[in-house]
């Protein structure tokens, strides 16, 4: 049990659980007990008191209880999951000894840390690779990112609209290697990591890059895996249209129209291996905002028409990839095509009138009313 948004997690035998739901509205312990009829009031009267000190039940008119409405009211729609996963993932501090890697004492040098620690060998695989998958080696183009910073970033939209023109193959290519190939190297002290242009906790690197081709020039259509180290695509399974495309976006039909689209899927044991604490997984879900927004300026300044969506299925998309969906996950996907030029997807600009129209308003509500 975890009493979020605060309090300890406790592990609770099934009676306690039973008592615990006898609490579901404001009632006194002896009241509660007449529902227990099979356990003593001194039983429960105790166990509330247990279970009050860990968090899991709060006094009617005290600010706990206050807080626990506001709490209530405030997430109600997204109940009990994302709470859940907010105040369980809160208030770790670096002092958290499940934050700490094995680090390099003070003092010790790079080679003696690495010495040390040879014997364990690397702590996590640093690439993602299909050795028995056939392979297409992609170009290596001369950077053509030349645009200025400024006309990049306020040229980025997120584009629903895109022609029938293939992407070029060199054009992905400079996309892969730009947004998720190895910048350089460094010392972890337990070995080589290596960075991107995006920032990742750690230097983990735990995001793969996978692919479904739809419109690319050189690349039959199917679902592959960027290979960052050897920069090259492995095809995984052959195949891939349209109406599959838009099934795997959630049924989101301008998903079905894109180039390709990107799947960022994250190897837990990547972060895991040093950071064993639950909250690290948030690390993970802002280090797939990274390489979104990365993989946008990039897109833009490449001439293509970048997208990105959370709205996926899951499930269906690992099943196609042959991940697991348990220790390698999807997260993420981004997509990319030739951007229409006469978009009927995308919102119209707001005028006088758009400010002049403001939609009714209500009041909150008191929670505790």
């Amino acid at each position: 049990m975890h009493p979020y948004p605060g309090g300890t997690p406790t592990a609770l035998h099934p009676a306690a659980a039973e008592i615990l739901a006898a609490f579901d509205t404001w009632v006194e312990p002896a009241k509660a007990a007449e529902g227990l009829d099979h356990l003593h009031p001194d039983t429960v009267a105790e166990a509330a008191q247990v279970l009050h000190e860990a968090g899991a039940l709060v006094a009617e008119g005290t600010a706990e209880a206050d807080r626990d409405g506001q709490v209530a009211h405030r997430w109600q729609s997204w109940s009990p999951e994302a709470s859940f996963f907010h105040y369980a993932t809160q208030d770790i501090g670096t002092s958290d000894a499940r934050l700490e890697d094995a680090v390099r004492p003070a003092g010790q040098t790079a080679a003696e840390g690495t010495a040390a620690t040879a014997a364990d060998g690397p702590s996590h695989v640093l690439f993602t690779e299909y050795p028995d998958a056939d392979r297409v080696l992609l170009p290596r183009p001369p950077a053509e990112l030349t645009l200025p910073y400024g006309q990049v970033l306020y040229a980025r939209r997120t584009h629903r609209d895109f022609t029938d023109d293939p992407v070029p193959l060199p054009t992905l290519a400079l996309l892969l290697s730009t947004v998720f190939g190895p910048v350089d190297y460094i010392d972890s002290g337990k070995g080589a990591l290596f960075r991107r242009t995006s920032p990742a906790g750690g230097s983990r690197q735990e995001l793969d890059a996978y692919l479904g081709i739809l419109n690319v020039t050189g690349l039959a259509p199917g679902m592959y895996h960027y290979n960052v180290r050897e920069h090259s695509v492995e095809l995984l399974s052959p195949g891939m249209d349209r109406d599959e495309t838009a099934r795997l976006g959630a049924d989101q039909d301008w998903f079905g129209n894109v180039a390709f689209f990107v799947v960022l899927a994250a190897v837990i044991d990547r972060m895991s291996s040093k950071y064993g604490s639950p909250r690290c997984y948030r690390v993970s879900l802002l280090n797939a905002g990274h390489l979104g927004q990365t993989f946008a300026l990039t897109a833009t300044a490449l001439g293509l028409g970048p997208a990105q969506t959370g709205a996926f299925s899951d499930t269906p998309l690992a099943d196609r990839l042959g991940l697991d969906n348990i220790g390698h996950t999807p997260l993420y996907v981004l997509a990319a095509g030739i951007p229409h030029p006469d978009p009927q997807l995308a919102a119209p600009q707001a005028t006088l009138d758009t400010f002049r129209t403001r939609p009714a308003t209500k009041p909150r509500p008191d929670p505790q009313a």
